[in-house]
């Protein structure tokens, strides 16, 4: 079997879709319905239905699936490897960070990152989160940490890298508010996030709990700025915890207990399967040190 037979059969499972999966790789869809057809008849099983929703993966397939990602993940790192001997990994990197990032263990990815593949520059732009998934889209940035829920972006990779709890924080002046209901909070005034801001989704997932629409007051597009509106008591607004116990700390807010939801703090990037050397450099990188982190 060929790594390209196993990146189309990883493509196909992942659209469920012939078409997209072709374009995902590269290839025409007659191309591609080739290849998994060869890697059938070498397998000596079926690896998907064809339905008339589109493809989908047999109890075979999906036993398969889990070894196939392997296969094309350790044949990457050999790539890697031979690279880094040749000194291929070089050039620079354009990452996005979420705007006050939480701790993104920076300075232990930049050290890797010089030891390991000196030739590689990684530069940073800070950016409100689904902006920055967009221009990782665009190809605008090379890759990101981001504030995401989802475990899958259309044509990118999701690598979650740590949970991140949001809570809401009061003004300073509203500490007698702190033992009331949902609704009541939600009747608050309040400081909203843009619909592209990574808290945005938390934000519509309180009030929709709560019954109510979503605030048309303030409105502020970094954590920063949400930090001080509130405050200097304009409204109540959703924190990542960290940002709150400090805030609460410092007397800037007081955090109401009735609620807490969470996201994730994720790296983004190419396809593997389409990635530069420089890039899966700093992909390697960033996944070795959180995997090195302490829990």
């Amino acid at each position: 079997m060929e790594i390209y037979q196993l990146k189309t059969f990883v493509a196909v499972a992942a659209e469920g879709n012939l078409t997209r999966a072709a374009e995902r790789v590269f290839t025409s869809p007659p191309a591609a319905s080739a290849q998994l057809k060869a890697l059938e008849d070498e397998l000596g099983v079926r690896l998907f239905d064809r339905t008339p929703r589109g493809m989908a993966l047999t109890a075979a397939g999906q036993r398969l699936l889990a070894e196939a990602q392997r296969t094309i993940e350790a044949a990457q790192a050999m790539r890697l490897t031979a690279e880094q001997i040749r000194g291929k990994a070089r050039g620079v990197v354009r990452m996005g960070a979420v705007s006050d990032p939480v701790s993104l263990r920076l300075g232990e990815v930049f050290v890797r990152l010089a030891e390991r593949y000196p030739e590689v520059a990684l530069q940073l732009q800070q950016g409100v989160s689904l902006r920055t998934v967009q221009a990782v889209r665009r190809g605008d940035l090379d890759c990101a940490y981001v504030l995401n829920e989802h475990e899958r972006l259309d044509g990118l990779e999701v690598r979650r890298l740590e949970p991140v709890d949001i809570v809401v924080v009061l003004p300073p002046h509203r500490v007698a508010a702190v033992t009331t209901s949902i609704e009541a909070i939600a009747q608050e005034p309040w400081v909203s996030t843009p619909p592209d801001c990574g808290l945005r989704l938390q934000l519509e997932t309180f009030f929709r709990r709560a019954g109510r629409e979503l605030p048309k007051g303030p409105m502020a597009d970094t954590e920063g700025a949400v930090r001080s509106m509130v405050a200097s008591g304009l409204g109540a607004g959703l924190m990542r915890r960290d940002q709150a116990d400090d805030a609460e700390r410092l007397g800037q807010g007081v955090i109401w207990p009735g609620w807490q939801g969470r996201t994730w703090l994720c790296w983004v990037g190419p396809d593997p399967a389409t990635e530069v050397a420089a890039v899966a450099a700093v992909r390697e990188v960033v996944l070795e040190t959180w995997a090195s982190a302490p829990q």
